[in-house]
Parts: C-alpha cells; structure tokens; sequence
C-alpha cells in the first residue's frame, strides 16, 4: 500500500507531465557532462514512477527504463543526501541486486535526488561505474548541483506550460 508521501511524490511527479516525453537536448548535455565530470561511462537522469524508473536521459547505456524493484534509484530517493555505493559487490545493500550480479556488473553508483520546492524527490541524477571508486566532498556538492540544475529545467518546463495554457485560454475568452 502507498503511503500518503508516496501518492503526493506520485502525484508531483506527474504534474511535471515530463513522463514518457521524447529525448531533450538539455538533458542530453547535462548527463554527457556528467559522465565527464565523473570520469564514469553512465550518467543518468531517473523519473521514480510507480512500477517503473523512467530514464529522461541516459548516458551511456543504451535503456529507456527499468523495474522500480530492484532500481537503486528507488533507495536513493527515500533521502535528501547522496546516496552512494562505492563497492557494491561488497554492499549488503546491493549485494542481490541484478544490476550488480547481472550483466551490467555495476560497481559504484552515486545519486543526488531531484527534490522540488515542494520537498518531493522525484527522480535522481546519477553516476555509474563498473570499477569501485569513492566520491569526493567536492564532487558530492558537483552531483547536487547538478540535481539542482534538472529540477531547475523541470521547473522551466512547467512554468512555460502554464503560461501556454493561460494564454491559450484568455485567448479563448477574448473570443467570447
């Protein structure tokens, strides 16, 4: 059963209308830098939906999305701070989990949550490698930054969609 938390995140997240939305260039760049910033093969920016985690941008990684259960994703938004894995073969938390056991042998993974204005985490921004590493203070406070810059588009993105649909219905009225 959701909990309340889960269904208004839930219903944050969908008022974004960002689900299932083609491939953007803004995005693109930003998980292109990513990877450059981190020296790691795969950046990603994650949308936790209800059954699925839904990638806006991948790189990397040739994948649209994954199950929700055993995503990492799904533990790093339950907080507000990086969650990182730096030996996940190693990682009780990690341990049984495909995406280290299976094909992609993923190794270090560390991701700062999307959190909007409203305190909802939505998604993640994340880094993969298939070699342990640890993560810097600094690149802590690069990969939140980072967060901080998605949300920023995703707040854009909704701002301009209601200002479209304002104008769009006064338009309307005038006709009237």
């Amino acid at each position: 059963m959701e909990t309340t938390h889960e269904a208004k995140r839930i219903e944050n997240l969908y008022k974004y209308e960002i689900l299932d939305t083609p491939a953007d260039g803004s995005y693109d760049e930003i998980t292109s830098l990513a990877s450059k910033i981190f020296k790691v093969p795969i950046a990603i920016i994650t949308l936790v939906d209800t059954d699925r985690i839904w990638f806006k941008s991948a790189h990397g990684i040739d994948a649209e999305q994954i199950g929700r259960d055993p995503g990492l994703c799904s533990s790093a938004i339950m907080s507000d701070e990086i969650y990182i894995v730096e030996e996940a073969k190693k990682d009780p938390r990690t341990l049984s989990n495909p995406l280290v056991a299976g094909i992609l042998g993923l190794e270090f993974y560390a991701a700062a949550p999307l959190r909007t204005a409203e305190g909802y985490n939505l998604g993640t921004i994340c880094v993969i490698d298939k070699s342990p590493r640890r993560l810097t203070p600094q690149e802590s406070n690069m990969l939140q930054q980072l967060a901080r810059i998605v949300v920023t588009q995703f707040e854009l993105r909704l701002q301009s969609r209601m200002l479209v649909k304002h104008l769009e219905k006064n338009k309307d009225n005038n006709r009237n």
